[in-house]
């Protein structure tokens, strides 16, 4: 009898890559972590990817509890995680994000870059509903796996991402927080789109 489902494994795993997008959160990082000393970056590099993994843990383990007790749906889910993430991204578009009296003493590891950005309504959702789909031991084994060796990714990306900023230098990271600062507006729109139209959806 197999102890792990390398099937469940490799689908859910790119299911939360797909959805985390790894290799888009190095500019997000860069930009949210720029101006502090590389030990303190390479801290929240692990901190960020800790953080993702204790919420998408809790939300495996007891997701569907906590939203019925709260009686709060997976849409509106996704519309708050839109809103918090479009606020986030028009202080990277505005450079407000740069100011150090508003951010140096934020640790931005927690939020954003923890949740909702990498632990976001997505990857949340994703890995409620492979929770609620394991059957047995070997798949529910290779979902844990897959979970853990996903936040494993994640962290060396953002570990490793703090040699673009010694390359790339000042300007190239204001360049890059104006960028982001776009594709994360452009993922927080789609967020709150989807919850609206699934809004929309469950009341038609």
């Amino acid at each position: 009898m197999s102890v792990f489902d390398t099937t469940v494994f490799g689908s859910l795993f790119v299911t939360l890559f797909v959805i985390m997008d790894p290799p888009g959160t190095i500019p997000i990082f860069l930009a949210l972590t720029s101006g502090r000393a590389a030990r303190v970056q390479r801290r929240m590099a692990w901190q960020a990817a800790a953080v993702a993994l204790g919420v998408i843990t809790c939300f495996g383990l007891f997701g569907q509890q906590i939203l019925d007790y709260l009686h709060v749906s997976i849409p509106a889910l996704q519309v708050s995680g839109g809103i918090l993430l479009l606020l986030i991204a028009l202080d990277l578009l505005t450079g407000k994000i740069d100011e150090p009296t508003q951010t140096k003493d934020v640790n931005v590891a927690l939020v954003p870059l923890g949740t909702p950005l990498l632990a976001g309504p997505g990857a949340i959702v994703a890995v409620i509903l492979a929770v609620q789909k394991a059957d047995g031991g070997a798949e529910y084994a290779a979902v844990w796996v897959a979970i853990v060796v996903m936040h494993v990714v994640l962290w060396l990306t953002m570990r490793f991402s703090l040699v673009i900023i010694r390359i790339i230098k000042e300007g190239g990271v204001v360049l890059i927080t104006r960028l982001s600062g776009l594709l994360l507006s452009a993922i927080a729109v789609q967020l709150v789109a989807s919850g609206v139209f699934a809004f929309i959806k469950s009341y038609s």
